[in-house]
């Protein structure tokens, strides 16, 4: 099934996230409430409340997306290229950016959504931030009334988990087992925090970013059983 789709039908992406605010202290009273009852289960008697605000990037009530790197294959005269690029402005502009993108080039009913973990994580986070926002949700992305096999999702892990629904298996380890050059050689998600608002370096997390989304085409690749992407194919726009 996975060989009949045509790649350049297939959008990639990845997003970066981070807490809504630099400090937990910058959270309304209410908010910061709403925050302590979010996470008692997580932090139990390890973290307080504000300790543990650092994580509040994996929850889209309480963190926001910095970027959002997206990849297409496109082909020309046999020849082979993945383009990359990223939206990385202000979070209501990026996600205004990234549904044109969705409503200009992969709006119809072949095209298709590619994420690690998407499902679970970039697609309704986006999604959710979009609302936040109060933007309207592209198509690929409304899934209202949609029954699950019109759901135009592709979801990396979800491939690699070949119906066993309790195996988790990261992008870097999959990448490893694949034998796929290795995405991460900087930073990794628990750094991007630390790196967006004390390094105030969104360029190296957009790099790190981008990375995963190539990643994520080599693994289809790898699973399509084709032959893998080389450096001159790839390229960043």
């Amino acid at each position: 099934m996975l060989q009949t789709i045509k790649l350049e039908h297939i959008l990639f992406l990845d997003i970066e996230t981070v807490p809504e605010f630099e400090n937990f202290n910058e959270l309304s009273e209410e908010k910061k409430l709403l925050w302590e009852e979010k996470t008692q289960y997580q932090r139990k008697d390890e973290f307080t409340a504000e300790q543990f605000y650092d994580r509040a990037g994996i929850w889209a009530e309480f963190g926001k997306i910095v970027c959002i790197s997206v990849g297409f294959f496109s082909f020309k005269n046999g020849d082979r290229t993945f383009r990359l690029t990223t939206f990385k402005d202000e979070e209501r502009i990026l996600l205004q950016q990234f549904s044109e993108l969705l409503k200009e080039h992969f709006s119809k009913p072949q095209h298709l959504l590619c994420a690690h973990n998407g499902k679970e994580l970039d697609f309704p986070f986006i999604a959710r931030r979009m609302l936040i926002h109060n933007l309207p949700l592209p198509l690929k992305l409304n899934l209202f009334g949609k029954k699950p096999w019109e759901v135009p999702h592709l979801d990396t892990l979800e491939l690699w988990k070949f119906g066993d629904y309790k195996h988790f298996t990261s992008l870097k380890l999959l990448t490893n087992v694949l034998k796929i050059p290795s995405p991460k050689d900087d930073i990794s998600g628990s750094d991007v925090r630390n790196v967006f608002y004390n390094d105030k370096d969104l360029d190296r997390i957009v790099s790190y970013c981008e990375k995963d989304v190539l990643a994520i085409a080599q693994v289809i690749l790898k699973l399509r059983q084709e032959k893998l992407l080389e450096a001159p194919e790839v390229v960043s726009v």
